[in-house]
C-alpha cells in the first residue's frame, strides 16, 4: 500500500472508535438521530480513508505501471471500484 500508513491507520481507529461508541449508544437505547448522526459521521471517516487509499493508488500504482496496458488493467480496476462507490 502506498497510502501513508499512519494517517490511515489513525483514520480507520478513529471509525473503530467511532463503532464502538455506537454499539454502546444501542445497547443504552440511545436516541435513533443521534445514532443515526454518529453512523454519518463514522461513514464520513471512512470514506476520507478509503480517498487517501485511492489517491495514492492513482498517484504511485497507476503513474507507476509498467506499459501502457498495465496502466489500461490499472485504470480500469480504479474506474470498477468508483462504480461501486457512487
Amino acid at each position: 500500500m502506498m497510502a501513508d500508513k499512519a494517517k490511515v491507520l489513525r483514520l480507520l481507529k478513529t471509525a473503530r472508535g467511532q463503532i464502538d461508541g455506537i454499539i454502546k449508544m444501542v445497547e443504552d437505547d440511545r436516541y435513533c438521530i443521534d445514532i443515526s448522526h454518529q453512523l454519518m459521521a463514522t461513514e464520513a471517516v471512512l470514506n476520507t480513508t478509503n480517498k487517501e487509499v485511492l489517491t495514492a493508488h492513482l498517484k504511485h500504482c497507476v503513474n507507476n505501471a509498467e506499459s501502457g496496458t498495465q496502466r489500461d488493467e490499472k485504470i480500469d480496476e480504479f474506474i470498477k471500484t468508483i462504480s461501486k462507490i457512487l
